[in-house]
């Protein structure tokens, strides 16, 4: 990054994006419902969701995964329909670690020069690549055409009548096949046999995984003995552990700039803190971001495990979701930040990605507008990264039923299909605003001007945070619960934001008080111009300890009050 440059990564699932057909069969196949290619982010493409307000862009779903669809006549071995979810299978099923997936190129034998002209394509419109690791499960049927040949494939020297050996890839049941809810048996296919069987990748140590489980997935053994329970084998060096610094390495060497690391805290910390730094003195720059849900996790994988930044998930994005539905009050907040406090700049805020549910969906919000509060305070509340998946600065609504994927308000990651609101925009490959009704227009306006300001202003790019609820609690001024305020402050300036996440217009008098001042080392204003960076109008206010600064906040949105100091 840029010095002093807050990150705005712009995730985006890579064979959704391009695909312009409409057809959309539910369950459809890749010949009757298309697929995006890696070619398809353009210049174009790439230039406009630079003026977004990214920095980086995340392709979900590079490395090659299971999949219904038949590659063998380019050498690649069919994958079994029963283990593959979806006709286009989940990308954090992998069974390549070294290979692009073939979905994704136009010439499916040059796929991995498609892909290393898209790292060059997308540095050369200034943007940064972040792509997925996944390290805790591989498809059930993983193995490796494109690894080098110094390279043993994972599971190759495994000792199979050993339900656990630290030197093994993977952990076995021995004396039982893979049985469960699934059906293992395919009209064309035949049986599936996996003997003996493997254990699941959401730590499912037997023969019998359900249809809610990660079935299409095995666990890797990265030394930690779950069936016997004789606790860490680390030292020596576990062999899988190895391999994956490995495949780390050969992607890092592809001059990608991040690594987001699915389910990281699944992968035991003292593997990061082994690999990281020896992945950062080749590759100073590269970041590592870990997907982790638990708070009392947060330090040791920052501290002990070296990790960039943590998704802060069941924190902001929780709390900001129940309050956007009405759930909870703004006053939790604050407890948010607090509780990360120390850890703040390492915290990366989202309010959608691939996992979650759409805000415009009828399980969220019904409305993209609802969350542009929650928008104001996840980008501006301070210096760490923010994150916005492909189509939310459109409200896309995710309320498609496309197959395995059910009508569930999430965006497929298991399915050819298109996204309609990215469709649109893309208006074939011009990418502009023409096909776009109003209110998306006005949307993704709102997010155009909110992410851009995240570094284009001293303030919210590299400011201090002053969080200004406790002194606007209990009172008539202001509905703590509903309302949300703070000050961003550098050198020349501060900003006052201020939220409102009711459904009508309000006026408030917010309190800033004597400390804030002191603390930030801010005069005393009683009459002074302040500019709203969100509308570039101007307005008189009072900026001082003594008399609240009085406010019309619209309807599910707020003001950034911009004070030159």
């Amino acid at each position: 990054m840029e010095k002093n440059e807050k990150m705005i990564i712009y995730q985006v699932f890579t064979r959704l994006f391009g695909n312009i057909g409409v057809r959309n069969a539910n369950n459809g196949s890749i010949e009757c419902n298309g697929c995006g290619k890696m070619a398809d982010f353009t210049s174009k493409a790439l230039a406009e969701i630079k003026k977004l307000g990214a920095t980086h862009i995340w392709y979900t779903g590079i490395i090659a995964h299971a999949s219904q669809t038949d590659y063998s006549a380019h050498g690649i071995p069919k994958n079994h329909p029963s283990i593959v979810k979806g006709k286009a299978g989940s990308p954090y099923a992998i069974r390549d670690y070294y290979d692009v997936d073939p979905d994704l190129a136009v010439n499916v034998d040059r796929r991995m020069e498609e892909f290393e002209e898209l790292v060059k394509r997308t540095h050369d419109n200034g943007l940064k690549v972040i792509m997925d690791f996944v390290p805790n499960h591989v498809a059930r049927e993983y193995h490796s055409i494109a690894r080098p040949a110094r390279v043993k494939d994972l599971g190759a020297k495994d000792d199979t009548s050993k339900a656990f050996d630290p030197n093994n890839n993977f952990y076995y049941i021995p004396g039982q096949k893979l049985q469960g809810e699934v059906d293992l048996y395919d009209l064309q296919a035949g049986e599936y046999v996996e003997e003996p069987a493997k254990a699941t990748g959401n730590n499912r140590f037997d023969a019998y995984p359900n249809k809610n489980d990660w079935y299409e997935t095995v666990k890797l053994n990265y030394g930690v003995d779950f069936i016997g329970n004789t606790g860490c084998h680390f030292d020596p060096v576990p062999d899988t552990w190895k391999k994956m610094k490995d495949i780390v390495m050969f992607w890092a060497s592809k001059g990608i700039d991040g690594l987001r690391c699915d389910m990281a805290e699944m992968v035991p910390c003292e593997f990061w803190g082994w690999m990281i730094p020896q992945v950062k003195k080749r590759y100073p720059k590269l970041i590592f971001i870990a997907e982790v849900y638990n708070p009392n996790e947060y330090r040791n994988y920052i501290y002990n495990g070296h990790f960039d930044y943590l998704y802060d998930k069941v924190g902001l994005y929780d709390t900001l979701r129940a309050i956007t539905c009405g759930y909870a009050s703004a006053t939790a907040i604050t407890g948010c930040w607090q509780s990360v406090n120390d850890i703040q700049d390492k915290m990366l805020n989202f309010l959608e990605n691939h996992d979650e549910q759409r805000i415009a969906s009828d399980f969220f919000a019904g409305d993209a507008r609802k969350a542009l509060p929650a928008l104001l305070v996840s980008a501006c509340m301070n210096t760490n990264p923010m994150m916005i998946y492909f189509g939310q600065e459109l409200g896309e609504p995710g309320m498609d039923s496309e197959g395995f994927s059910g009508r569930d308000g999430r965006t497929t990651i298991f399915d050819y299909w298109s996204v309609d609101t990215i469709r649109r925009w893309n208006n074939h490959k011009r990418f502009n605003t023409h096909l776009l009704t109003p209110k998306e227009k006005e949307l993704r306006e709102y997010y155009k001007t909110v992410l851009n300001l995240c570094n284009s202003d001293e303030a919210l790019s590299q400011g201090q945070f002053f969080d200004l609820m406790y002194v606007n609690q209990g009172g008539w001024q202001m509905n703590e619960h509903r309302q949300y305020a703070f000050l961003r402050k550098s050198d020349k300036e501060v900003v006052l934001v201020v939220v409102n996440f009711e459904d009508i217009p309000i006026r408030v008098s917010v309190n800033i008080p004597q400390h804030a001042f002191d603390f930030l080392k801010m005069p005393c204003m009683p009459k002074c111009e302040a500019k709203d960076l969100l509308t570039g109008k101007n307005e008189k206010i009072s900026f001082t300890a003594d008399k609240p600064t009085t406010l019309d906040l619209p309807a599910r949105g707020g003001k950034m009050l911009r004070i030159l100091l």
